[in-house]
C-alpha cells in the first residue's frame, strides 16, 4: 500500500521545477517574494512546497547554525479549520519561531533578545485589542499564548457562561487584569499613544530589524489552504498581509487558485466583486503564479514504475539502492522525454537484469494504464488518483487471493478502470448481462471486442456504454470475451470498498448532499447554491455523482432531478454530466414533469431537441416540449 502524503522524493520529476523557483528565492537576494503553487486536489502541490524547501535546505547544508541564510516555517492551515481566532495563529507560530531562532545565537546583543520578545508581545496586544480576535474566544491549541493573556481570557469566558454570578466574575476578570499589567509594561504605555495602523507598522518595523539582525531569511511554506473554509483561508491570507514584502521574506502559499477565488467571493459574499477585483486580491498577494505541470503518458508511465519498485523495497523484492539508481535514470529519461518518448523497452533498460525479472509485469501494467490513467476524465493524471487506484488494485488483489480467485493482474486493473471511470449505469449494464449468462462469457462483448480488432465502428450495446472512455476501455488488452467474467464482478461486490476514497465529502459538502436530499420538485433555494459555490467544483461534481446514483436508484423522481439542478446551477460546466446521466434513461420512461425544469437550460436544448425528434419518447413528453417551445 502507499501512502497518500506530501514527499521530498522526487517521482514526478518536479525537482527541475522546484530547484528553479528555489534559484528565484536565491536570486532575490534578501528582497520579500511570494510566490503561489497552484493546481487541482492531489495534483501534487504540497510536495511541490516541500521540494522548494530542500532545495534550498541544500544552499545552507554546510554551513553552521548561526551562519545559515534561511529559517523554514511550514505552515498547515487546514489544522486551524474550526477555530474562529485562525487570523492569528500564524503570526504567533511566526513569533514563536523567531524566539527559537534568538535561542540558538548565544552572541546576539541583547537589544535584539528584547526586540523579539516584544515583537511576541506586539502580537498578543493585537489579539488582546481585538485587531484580530475577540477576546471571548477560546485561543488555538498549540499557538495559544500562555500565562496572564490566557488567565484573562478564560476569566472573561466564564463570566458569560455564568452570567448569574456577578461578583464572582467581576474580581476574577479585575485580578487577571492586574496580573497581566506587568506582562505589558512598557508596550501599553507606547501601544495606546499610536492609532492601528502605526502599531501594525510597528509590528512590521520589529519583525524587519529582527530579520536584519539574525541575518536570515524567513521562508514560510503555507499549505492546504484550498481545504479550508472560504473563512480560515481569507484569515490565513489576511494574516499573511502584515508580514508579506518585508524584507528577508519569502512566502511559498500553496493552494488551487480557483478555490481561492471562490473563497474571497463566498467570503466578501456581501459585496459585488467583478472578476477583475477578485484577480486583483489574489495578484496583490501573489507575485509569482506558479502552475503544478500537468503530468503527460511519460510521466505516469514513469511514476506508476516507481511506485510499484517503491513497493517491492518494502516487500525486500528489491534494495533501497537499486530504487534510488532506477529513481535517477528514469529521471534522466523524463529529462529527454521530448526527443521521444518514454517508450516500455527504454524503461526495462534501467533495471538491472535480475530487478527486471521482478518488475516486469508492473512494467506492463504501466504501459497498459497510462494512457487511459491520463486521458479518463474522473482521473485525468491526477497523482493522488492514481496512488488511490494502485491501493485499490492491491486491496483487490488481496482479497482475490483470501478467496482462492486466480486472475491474471491485468483482468483486475482493467475491471477498477472500469469501475473508476464508467458511469454507475453502465455498470449496472454489465451486471446485468452476466446475470443473464450461463458461464459467465459475455457474447455481446465477443461481437463488439471482434468488431474493433477488425477496425469497424463502435456500436453501443446500451445508451450508457455510449461514451468515448468505454470506447477506449473495450480497446485495452487483455479480452474480457475470453474469459468467465463472474469471478471479477464477485470482488466488485466490494467496490465501495475499493472506490470509496473517490468520493470523499468534506463535513460541508456532506451537510450539502443531505439539504439537496430533502428538496421538494419545484423548489429553488438560491442560499443552498450559494453553500454550493463554497464547495467548489470539484467537490460539487462528487457530490451530483451521489445524486445521480440516486436517480438512477428510484427512476429520477423529481425531487432527485430538481436537487441535480441546485449543482448545475452553482456549476453550469457541469451540466453535461447530469445531460449523460439523464441520456441513460429509457425512451419510454421519459416524464413530461421533467420538461419545464429543463426547458430554459441552454445544456439541456440538445437533449430536448433529441427527445422531441425520437420516435419512442411518449406523445405526453413531446406535448410538454411543444409547449414549452411556444411559451418562449
Amino acid at each position: 500500500m502507499w501512502n497518500d502524503i506530501e514527499t521530498t522524493v522526487d517521482y514526478l520529476h518536479f525537482s527541475v521545477v522546484a530547484d528553479t523557483v528555489a534559484e528565484l528565492i536565491i536570486e532575490s537576494n534578501g528582497n520579500p517574494i511570494s510566490i503561489g503553487v497552484s493546481g487541482n486536489w492531489g495534483a501534487g502541490k504540497s510536495s511541490m512546497v516541500k521540494m522548494i524547501g530542500e532545495a534550498l535546505k541544500k544552499n545552507d547544508s554546510e554551513k553552521a547554525e548561526k551562519e545559515k541564510n534561511y529559517v523554514f516555517l511550514e505552515f498547515n492551515a487546514w489544522l486551524y479549520q474550526g477555530y474562529d481566532d485562525a487570523r492569528t495563529a500564524l503570526l504567533q507560530v511566526v513569533a514563536d519561531k523567531l524566539n527559537d531562532e534568538v535561542k540558538k545565537r548565544s552572541s546576539l546583543k541583547d537589544t535584539v533578545v528584547e526586540k523579539t520578545k516584544n515583537f511576541a508581545k506586539r502580537i498578543n496586544w493585537l489579539q488582546l485589542t481585538k485587531l484580530l480576535v475577540p477576546l471571548t474566544v477560546g485561543f488555538i491549541p498549540g499557538a495559544a499564548p500562555a500565562g496572564a493573556i490566557a488567565s484573562l481570557i478564560g476569566s472573561v469566558t466564564n463570566s458569560l457562561k455564568n452570567r448569574d454570578n456577578a461578583e464572582e466574575n467581576s474580581n476574577s476578570i479585575n485580578s487577571a487584569i492586574e496580573t497581566i499589567l506587568p506582562e505589558f509594561e512598557g508596550i501599553i504605555k507606547e501601544e495606546s499613544s499610536k492609532s492601528m495602523p502605526q502599531q501594525i507598522e510597528q509590528v512590521r518595523k520589529d519583525f524587519e530589524d529582527i530579520l536584519k539582525e539574525l541575518n536570515i531569511t524567513l521562508v514560510v511554506l503555507v499549505d492546504d489552504l484550498d481545504r479550508c473554509l472560504p473563512s480560515t483561508a481569507i484569515s490565513t491570507l489576511e494574516a499573511m498581509r502584515l508580514l508579506l514584502f518585508v524584507p528577508r521574506t519569502a512566502f511559498i502559499i500553496a493552494a488551487d487558485e480557483q478555490m481561492i477565488r471562490n473563497g474571497v467571493r463566498a467570503h466578501f459574499s456581501n459585496v459585488e466583486l467583478t472578476d477583475g477585483l477578485v484577480t486583483s486580491y489574489f495578484d496583490k498577494l501573489i507575485q509569482i503564479p506558479l502552475t503544478v505541470p500537468r503530468l503527460g503518458i511519460p510521466e505516469i508511465k514513469v511514476y506508476i514504475v516507481l511506485l510499484f519498485a517503491e513497493l517491492a523495497v518494502k516487500k525486500s523484492k528489491i534494495s533501497e539502492e537499486t530504487l534510488s539508481e532506477v529513481r535517477k535514470k528514469l529521471g534522466a529519461l523524463l529529462g529527454n522525454a521530448w526527443q521521444g518518448g518514454v517508450s516500455k523497452s527504454k524503461i526495462e533498460g534501467v533495471f538491472d537484469k535480475d530487478s527486471l525479472k521482478i518488475m516486469q509485469s508492473n512494467i506492463d501494467t504501466a504501459e497498459q494504464l497510462a494512457g487511459i490513467l491520463v486521458t479518463a476524465d474522473n482521473i485525468k493524471g491526477n497523482p493522488r488518483l492514481i496512488k488511490r487506484f494502485l491501493n485499490a488494485l492491491e486491496i483487490r488483489e488481496k482479497v482475490a487471493k483470501l478467496n482462492g480467485i486466480t486472475l491474471d493482474s491485468n483482468y483486475l486493473v482493467k475491471m477498477l478502470l472500469f469501475e473508476r471511470c464508467a458511469s454507475g449505469g453502465a455498470f449496472d449494464f454489465l451486471l446485468k448481462k452476466s446475470a443473464e449468462s450461463q458461464d459467465g462469457i459475455l457474447e455481446f462483448l465477443c461481437e463488439i471486442e471482434k468488431d474493433l480488432e477488425d477496425g469497424k465502428e463502435y456500436v453501443p450495446p446500451d445508451v450508457t456504454w455510449k461514451s468515448e472512455f468505454v470506447e477506449n476501455w473495450l480497446k485495452l488488452p487483455p479480452r474480457f470475451s475470453d474469459i468467465d467474467i463472474r469471478p471479477l464482478l464477485y470482488l466488485s461486490r466490494d467496490r465501495s470498498l475499493s472506490i470509496a476514497a473517490y468520493d470523499e465529502l468534506s463535513p460541508e459538502a456532506q451537510e450539502i448532499l443531505a439539504a439537496l436530499i430533502q428538496i421538494k420538485s419545484g423548489t429553488m433555494i438560491t442560499n443552498l447554491i450559494e453553500k454550493i459555490k463554497e464547495i467548489g467544483d470539484k467537490e460539487s461534481e462528487v457530490v451530483l455523482n451521489r445524486i445521480i446514483r440516486q436517480g438512477r436508484s428510484n427512476q429520477w423522481e423529481l425531487n432527485t432531478l430538481y436537487a441535480a439542478l441546485h449543482i448545475i446551477e452553482a456549476f453550469p460546466e457541469l451540466g453535461g454530466k447530469l445531460i449523460s446521466a439523464l441520456g441513460e434513461i429509457s425512451p419510454k420512461a421519459r416524464k413530461p414533469s421533467f420538461i419545464p425544469p429543463l426547458k430554459d437550460k441552454e445544456w439541456a436544448m440538445e437533449m430536448l431537441k433529441q427527445w422531441k425528434e425520437d420516435s419512442e419518447t411518449p406523445k405526453s413528453v413531446k406535448n410538454a416540449i411543444v409547449v414549452q417551445e411556444r411559451r418562449n
